[in-house]
């Protein structure tokens, strides 16, 4: 996933010394690397499922960095309550990962790179003083060169891309609705004359 200056060839910024820092997620993408299975991530072999243990680590690793936010004091508003209806969106997401990880699901579900790259981008000029991150709390402005994404669930639900990409390469819901973003591919629908003819080719097998 990458960075605004990435994607801009701007040369990194160090940020404002009054800005707080977002936790290592290092080794929580490496375990990711061993668990993704998504889009262009499948595995040469079909049938082979992710490790539980290495499934629950991910969900753990990432829980603990949201909780790291959670200590610094960068839940929504400075004060535990989100944007929505007083919901603490920090809160509601440990929760979540922590119930992945003591109870990890056979495969990861969340959403291909593919998906984070096509991610609609916020320009700056569009951003208010007042609009920040969910996750973090941090208004988008205090970054100078800010990577807003906005979600297809509605139009309000901003997000930095730091915060939301490893969110959602785990679960592919919106924190603040919980939306399914991705939607699953249905198997193909048998028509009648599909099991007329399948029929016909058992009788001259």
């Amino acid at each position: 996933m990458s960075s605004y200056e990435v994607e801009h060839n701007i040369a990194a910024q160090k940020q404002p010394s009054d800005r707080p820092r977002r936790p290592d997620l290092s080794t929580f993408f490496s375990t990711l690397d061993t668990v993704d299975t998504s889009g262009e991530r499948q595995p040469s072999n079909v049938h082979s499922l992710p490790q539980p243990g290495d499934v629950s680590a991910a969900y753990r690793t990432l829980a603990h960095a949201f909780e790291m936010m959670r200590v610094n004091g960068r839940t929504v508003n400075g004060s535990g309550e989100g944007a929505e209806g007083g919901i603490d969106v920090l809160e509601f997401l440990i929760d979540n990962l922590m119930q992945g990880a003591e109870a990890p699901p056979r495969e990861v579900e969340g959403v291909p790179d593919s998906f984070l790259a096509e991610l609609e981008r916020v320009p700056k000029k569009s951003l208010k003083a007042q609009d920040s991150c969910p996750i973090c709390s941090n208004p988008f402005l205090d970054d100078e060169f800010p990577l807003v994404v906005r979600l297809p669930c509605h139009k309000d639900h901003l997000f930095d891309l730091d915060c939301i990409g490893p969110w959602l390469k785990l679960n592919p819901t919106c924190p603040l609705d919980r939306q399914v973003l991705l939607k699953k591919k249905e198997p193909p629908s048998v028509t009648k004359e599909d099991e007329e003819d399948g029929e016909w080719d058992d009788m001259f097998a």
